[in-house]
């Protein structure tokens, strides 16, 4: 049933579709972003996807999936275009990028209590540059 619960929020991630990832959340999820803070709730990951949606069109593709009670893992490549400069990050111009990634969930009550995601930021940034 966990990787069921992944796989959904991984398919929603695809279709651009923020309030079906946020459906598979607990209303006190744990957010770790990769190479910043740490968030609590919905609402701070809604706040989160608006703007990531703002500055990248993303899919995730060749996504592997590995549980073990109620953790998983996901590794996976992530396509993208870099539509809107992030603060701190280069300029964009519509860069395309390819980078792999992880991310670690928690889960319980049929839903996630935890997304932690990993990338290496250097390596996307010589993509983009």
């Amino acid at each position: 049933m966990i990787a069921e619960l992944i796989q959904a929020y991984f398919d929603a991630f695809n279709r651009h579709d923020a309030e079906g990832m946020l459906a598979t959340l607990s209303e006190d999820v744990v957010h770790d972003i990769n190479e910043g803070g740490r968030e609590v709730g919905k609402a701070a990951f809604r706040k989160f996807k608006a703007h990531m949606d703002a500055c990248y069109r993303e899919q995730i593709k060749d996504l592997v999936i590995m549980t073990n009670g109620n953790r998983s893992a996901a590794e996976f490549i992530c396509e993208g275009e870099y539509l809107k400069a992030d603060p701190t990050l280069p300029p964009a111009r519509g860069q395309r990028y390819a980078i792999p990634a992880a991310a670690f969930f928690e889960c319980a009550d049929g839903k996630i209590t935890r997304v932690t995601s990993y990338y290496n930021l250097k390596n996307w940034i010589a993509a983009v540059s």
